[in-house]
């Protein structure tokens, strides 16, 4: 199959699914409308209420919830072939990932922007609430550490790729001081001044790592990548968010977006054959990237880039606080999942342009390379080429940088640029994940203080800076140790499961607000995904424990993976039991806004 019919049957089915299906949840199932006044217009402090355009909210959102799962699962699921992930991704973003996004970005905004474990406490009951709120903080923890870990091994040692992410924090500043201070809401003056100094900090980029004086200053070494990442997650959850974490998050998003629409016009250029057959005898299990059957691991692997319950950190973190118009739902919620699907989209293309013997070679560890009998066919030209040794590094992102560049390298007049695409490529992956990590610590920051708010109230203050401080503090060294030691490293599988988990759960909060505001003819819309995901979420998981997990031993990660189910449990019984109630009630009532709903509840 050629890559260019991928991409082409992609976008059309994307962009048909945002004018038709997303426009037709906001109309008739949520009900969308600009007279309710947003979180971002009602509590407004200028710290994290702050009301902001939608395009710089776009910027935001995007570039938070895209972080290494629709980069490196993708990749990782090309071992299946081409073809599962493929389905998955387009028919699971238009859905399921899409309806996720956009209908828990709306329970928040109608909750005061708050956490998800709150929404479920007001919609389900306080002890489901309780539950879900200290399921999603360990989640959020497991998910900020791994994510780290992924900027860490991309950044250490790596010059360029270190200078050039570390630019933007500069430059993430000017723009919004610019923004909010000399020029308020001038988004073009804005964009303008961070497009160009983006632009000029990566063209600098290998330049300044090549400088005997200079370059040594962004060699750093992992130990030291790993202590900076977190002391730049608490700065970004402490400072104002128009200061820094807004306006970081939207420049990336340039450098971002612009990545991805050069490698569809390089896709649609050279127009690669996908070299990956639709399926490989490993959808039946025994591959040596992903040890499960494409079902169920192929939409735990992919996350992100179909459906992700990180999102629903996001879409009841920072992204409620800041929308300034309830119908901006639709193009923030449903419009940035899409095209993060576009992304991931890419991502399987650029792993199956490669050969399959060189992409194993890449992807599997030595030793399980050895025992499949392939012989590799370009790796060592690829090799030469960017000037890496590429055998051997799993984990999906030496894989997807290759790809990337052999796809741009591949283009007219840049033959000879193969080695500055790979390791561009290698320091947008950083950028990429990076977006997120800082956005997820404020978030954490937020479930922090509402967790030891409920016992000491002072915490539930937004604006009191010694709880503002404390709570980043605590959250940042929590995960931030996880960092320092590596050992998250060993829990990554659970990652995936439990991340599944939260998005299914998030699932079944948004179909009982739906049910609870009168529209329960609508409810299948989030109950069919989110039910279909619980069902292949505890397969998943039961399985990575009987076959995977205690064969080998590994017993925190089989306790860790029935607490994590057993909490989640607790919380669908609670949804259910819910769903039965409302459903029972015959009469009606009116919320403060004449609105018809079975029951009111406090926002």
């Amino acid at each position: 199959m050629n890559a260019f019919t991928l991409v082409f049957v992609a976008m059309c089915v994307f962009a048909i699914a945002y004018r038709f299906y997303g426009l037709f949840i906001a109309n008739k199932v949520l009900s969308l409308k600009d007279n309710r006044l947003t979180p971002a217009v009602k509590m407004a402090d200028g710290v994290d209420y702050v009301n902001t355009n939608k395009f710089v909210l776009f910027g935001h959102h995007f570039a938070a919830i895209a972080a290494a799962g629709p980069l490196l699962g993708p990749v990782l699921a090309a071992q299946f072939g081409f073809l599962p992930g493929a389905l998955w991704i387009i028919v699971g973003c238009v859905v399921a990932g899409g309806v996720h996004d956009m209908v828990i970005l709306f329970c928040s905004v109608r909750h005061k922007g708050r956490s998800i474990g709150r929404i479920a406490e007001l919609e389900i009951g306080t002890a489901t609430g309780h539950v879900a709120s200290w399921a999603v903080l360990f989640i959020l923890l497991l998910t900020l550490a791994g994510l780290s870990l992924a900027v860490v091994n991309a950044m250490h040692d790596s010059a360029w790729g270190t200078f050039t992410v570390f630019a933007t924090m500069p430059i993430a500043l000017l723009m919004g001081v610019y923004l909010h201070v000399w020029r308020p809401n001038d988004v073009f003056g804005a964009s303008l001044i961070g497009v160009i100094l983006l632009f000029v900090a990566v063209v600098a980029g290998p330049h300044v790592a090549a400088h005997p004086v200079f370059g040594p200053w962004f060699n750093l070494s992992r130990n030291q990548i790993a202590l900076i990442i977190p002391a730049y997650g608490f700065v970004a959850s402490v400072l104002p968010v128009w200061v820094l974490l807004c306006p970081r998050d939207y420049l990336s998003t340039f450098l971002k977006i612009g990545t991805i629409a050069a490698l569809v016009f390089g896709v649609f250029w050279v127009r690669p054959d996908l070299q990956m057959p639709a399926l490989t005898q490993y959808i039946h299990g025994g591959g040596p990237i992903i040890p499960g059957k494409v079902f169920p691991f192929v939409f735990i692997i992919i996350a992100c880039g179909a459906l992700s319950g990180f999102h629903a950190i996001i879409g009841t973190g920072t992204t409620p606080k800041m929308i300034g118009r309830e119908r901006d739902v639709l193009f923030v919620g449903y419009g940035a999942m899409l095209v993060e699907g576009l992304v991931a989209i890419m991502a399987l293309i650029a792993a199956c342009v490669l050969v399959p013997a060189d992409y194993f070679a890449i992807n599997a560890a030595p030793a399980a390379f050895a025992k499949l009998g392939l012989d590799t066919v370009n790796l060592p030209a690829l090799a030469t080429a960017v000037g890496e040794n590429i055998q051997g590094r799993p984990g999906g992102a030496v894989s997807l940088a290759v790809g990337m560049a052999y796809i741009f390298s591949s283009v007219p007049f840049m033959k000879s640029m193969m080695a500055y695409w790979y390791h561009f490529a290698i320091m947008f992956e950083a950028v990429f994940i990076l977006t997120a990590v800082d956005t997820g610590t404020r978030v954490g920051r937020f479930f922090l203080q509402e967790m030891i708010g409920h016992v000491i109230p002072k915490f539930n203050e937004k604006r009191w800076w010694p709880g503002i401080i404390i709570a980043s503090a605590l959250f940042t060294s929590a995960w931030g140790y996880l960092v320092y030691t590596g050992d998250i490293s060993t829990i990554w599988p659970l990652f995936g499961m439990s991340n599944q988990l939260l998005a299914a759960c998030a699932l079944i909060v948004g179909t009982t607000m739906i049910i609870r505001m009168g529209k329960a003819k609508y409810a299948w819309i989030t109950a069919v995904p989110g039910l279909l995901m619980t069902v292949i979420t505890f397969t998943a998981g039961i399985e990575s424990v009987t076959d995977n997990f205690l064969p080998k031993g590994l017993y925190l990660l089989t306790t860790l993976a029935i607490v994590v189910m057993s909490l989640m449990c607790l919380v669908f019984v609670g949804a259910f039991a819910r769903w039965r109630e409302l459903l029972k009630i015959k009469t009606v009532a009116k919320d403060e806004y004449g609105e018809v709903v079975l029951e009111t509840v406090p926002e």
